[in-house]
């Protein structure tokens, strides 16, 4: 797995403006959305300013003393958990389909 590169555009208290190095639509709506869960976040969104050129903008505001860094990097983290837990239950799928004996519904 390679390691994201960021750029930090902007850091505040509470608030921080990050491009996402190499990153899509796909990886972004997954990190909004482990941002989301989190109730110390106020907002989390981002923007592709041109799909074809540009890199995507993430922007965080936390409510109360919750570093902006600190959420991204836990959600981050849960959101590589989830990942693994998703693999791991596709994994088990997999082995159990492939025990099964092959021609079912054949007579």
């Amino acid at each position: 797995m390679a390691n994201m590169k960021l750029n930090i555009l902007e850091r505040g208290k509470n608030e921080l403006r990050v491009e996402l190095i190499g990153e899509g639509h796909t990886f972004c709506n997954a990190l909004q959305s482990a941002l989301l869960k989190d109730e110390t976040i106020e907002f989390s969104g981002y923007r592709i300013p041109h799909p074809l050129v540009s890199q995507p903008v993430f922007f965080i505001r936390t409510k109360g003393e919750r570093d902006p860094v600190e959420a991204l990097t836990d959600a981050a983290k849960k959101l590589k958990q989830e990942l693994e837990e998703i693999g791991k239950s596709f994994q088990e799928a997999w082995e159990d389909e492939k025990s099964r004996p092959h021609g079912r519904g054949k007579g």
